[in-house]
């Protein structure tokens, strides 16, 4: 079995930077350690596949060298865009399974715990699809039979549609029943008219990490729901281990800021959320 970390510490979420890669090219991969020590005092990264340039083993050995240096723990990597896991199709959805291996060896390579996953399925119309859990449950099943090799968890982030149905995550949970399986609860991938609360308590029993979604507004406040009732929900479950921030601040999409400003934002969001996660597991300020 591939236990999560029960040691609890805060982790980034290299999403929470993602504009100032994308738009601004200001930083890669090989750059987030340095980031997380010296600009956030933070000890763990969750990578995002996204932003790997070219994953060979020469880039790959100088990124683990860089986290040996800055003392940060690598904790998991985030994988989109490599398939559907849920496709109705099987021949689509076991190719999708295989597609995630590359990131299960390179994050055994680095000394992750885990992979990140996203359930898939109809874009459209997802509630009537009944057979989904099965579907999934198939190529999961896959997946964990070769990260089990690598004693590597696999987990699934509630990220929109049938994911953040949390019924679906733990029926799945409960059909695949592996010790190596489980949730990363995010609190703010909830459907319309769903309660972040309630999602979260579903979800944090099969959880091997958190995702500690936060999206502040310019003025310093995060009304659209409680960021310390969801990590008091968490320790309430029993859950220890990395909290991830995934934040951002004052976003707008279609802005047009600097690099400096699209900067200075998105380390607010970051600071701002390990604020929240200091105060309420931390018990500091």
């Amino acid at each position: 079995m591939a236990p999560r970390p029960t040691k609890n510490a805060i982790s980034l979420a290299a999403w929470s930077i993602n504009q100032s890669f994308f738009k601004h090219n200001r930083w890669k991969n090989i750059d987030l350690p340095k980031i997380c020590r010296d600009e956030f005092g933070i000890i763990g990264i969750e990578f995002v596949n996204q932003f790997f340039d070219f994953p060979t083993l020469n880039n790959l050995s100088k990124l683990k060298q860089a986290g040996k240096d800055y003392g940060v723990n690598f904790v998991l990597i985030m994988i989109d865009n490599e398939g559907d896991m849920a496709a109705v199709d099987k021949s689509e959805r076991m190719m999708a399974a295989r597609m995630h291996r590359k990131w299960v060896d390179i994050a055994h390579y680095l000394g992750c715990h885990a992979v990140r996953c996203n359930l898939g399925g109809p874009r459209e119309n997802w509630q009537a699809d009944k057979d989904i859990v099965s579907r999934a449950a198939e190529s999961f099943r896959d997946l964990l039979d070769y990260a089990r090799g690598a004693n590597l968890n696999v987990v699934i982030e509630n990220h929109g549609r049938a994911s953040s149905n949390p019924d679906t995550l733990v029926a799945l949970m409960k059909t695949v029943n592996d010790p190596n399986f489980g949730t990363l609860p995010d609190f703010g991938n909830v459907n319309p008219g769903d309660n972040p609360e309630e999602v979260t308590r579903k979800l944090v029993p099969y959880a091997k990490g958190i995702s500690v979604k936060a999206g502040w507004q310019a003025d310093g406040t995060h009304p659209r729901y409680s960021v310390e009732n969801c990590l008091k929900i968490c320790l309430e479950a029993g859950y220890s281990g990395y909290w991830g921030i995934e934040s951002s601040f004052a976003y707008n999409r279609d802005a047009k800021v600097s690099a400096d400003e699209q900067w200075a934002n998105e380390s607010k969001g970051v600071l701002l959320t390990k604020q929240v996660i200091e105060k309420v597991v931390f018990k500091k300020g």
